[in-house]
């Protein structure tokens, strides 16, 4: 009989995943809206529902630093913060792709400050867009737990071994009640291996980790980083094809809705994308050839496939869910843009900024992006458009 889903809080089903891929430590610190992830993998660890060390400590500084140590030693280790506590761990997200750490992180995303602001935008993430994680982008509660498990198993791989963040956007995911199918321990083993880090530290075998880079050394070891970067995203299209073939379940690294023929084509990442299926949805019962294409992974861009997705629109109204402050256009679309400029064929490109601080975002919102990217000139805008802006 196949497995029902159960309703379940999306934190907790992300906690879920981690006590399913047995990992070996988690060190946090609480902060909203994070704080349910790792307070229920507290609960988990005191009932001895995980065998893991659990680590509380003073900052999120000190919690990237015990995950450095703990992944070093050779233990699968787990963390997860937003918003000031993913500023707070800066530095330490700088040293733990350079020493192949493959720690996996969930980011609640929240707005930084100030002002002060405990709701959801993607300001958070993009502040450490180039510390050189593999970055993935989840969309709802399943793809929630889904992407946990992909997470330990793409971030491990050996020809990988870089530290990988999942992005769930904070509240308006991260704290939603949905219908979750759970697979068992023994289903998860059987798609995730044993973690073999390719770096150890072992009182047995001393080796020193970390050391002073020299003008001598500097220089090659960010390029053996990015070189083990931009390889992952085989790794990733790799992990999304075994995934399916034990759970049923696809994914890939750029994923389209209706945008085969689409002559507009909006561009977006994380939850808002299932509220403008529904507006896409909407828009072709009355005509409209709009489609919509989501980047899955954000680091390692995946050129290729983006470009692949969009051949065909005449415009494309990318997305931002962050203001680059100083700076005509969003992160997304400073990209988006960057790519497409050679090619001797390419859409007009629009860009809009929308949903800042967990302002809502609405099937209107998609609606009026859509009319405005098809106008003559958008793509000659001088500035990114800011949507539902308060009069």
């Amino acid at each position: 009989m196949a497995a029902k889903p159960v309703g379940m809080e999306v934190s907790i089903a992300v906690s879920e995943a981690v006590m399913l891929c047995d990992a070996d430590v988690v060190a946090a610190y609480p902060i909203t809206p994070q704080t349910h992830i790792v307070e229920h993998l507290s609960e988990l660890v005191a009932d001895g529902k995980l065998d893991a060390a659990y680590i509380p400590v003073e900052s999120e500084q000190s919690a990237m630093s015990s995950c450095i140590g703990s992944s070093a030693a050779g233990a699968r280790t787990f963390t997860a913060t937003s918003s000031q506590g993913l500023a707070l761990m800066n530095e330490m997200l700088y040293r733990a792709p350079v020493l192949r750490t493959p720690v996996v992180m969930v980011i609640a995303n929240r707005a930084l400050s100030a002002p002060i602001n405990i709701w959801n935008d993607h300001s958070d993430i993009m502040s450490v867009r180039d510390a050189g994680w593999v970055a993935l982008f989840a969309e709802n509660g399943q793809e929630s737990l889904d992407m946990t498990i992909l997470s330990f198993r793409i971030a491990e791989d050996p020809r990988v071994s870089l530290p990988l963040s999942l992005n769930i956007d904070g509240f308006t995911l991260s704290h939603f009640i949905e219908p979750i199918l759970l697979p068992t321990r023994e289903e998860v083993r059987a798609f995730l291996p044993p973690f073999r880090p390719i770096v150890k530290l072992d009182i047995a075998d001393p080796i020193s980790i970390g050391l002073l880079g020299t003008p001598e050394s500097y220089t090659e070891a960010r390029k053996a980083t990015d070189d083990a970067l931009t390889a992952s995203k085989q790794v990733v299209s790799e992990a999304f094809a075994e995934f399916k073939k034990h759970f049923g379940r696809e994914y890939r690294v750029v994923e389209s809705y209706r945008a085969e023929d689409a002559e507009t084509i909006l561009v977006m990442m994380g939850s808002i994308a299932e509220t403008a299926m529904t507006a896409v949805d909407e828009m072709r019962d009355r005509g409209e050839k709009v489609g919509i294409v989501r980047l899955r992974l954000w680091r390692p861009f995946p050129v290729e496939e983006f470009k692949a997705a969009v051949r065909h629109a005449k415009n494309l109204a990318v997305i931002d869910r962050h203001m680059v402050l100083g700076v005509p256009d969003g992160p997304v679309a400073l990209e988006v843009k960057s790519f497409l400029y050679a090619d001797e064929v390419r859409p007009n490109i629009s860009n809009y900024v929308l949903g800042l601080g967990g302002r809502d975002v609405t099937r209107d919102d998609f609606w009026h992006i859509t009319e405005r990217a098809k106008q003559p000139g958008a793509g000659q805008r001088p500035r990114y458009e800011l949507v539902g802006v308060m009069e």
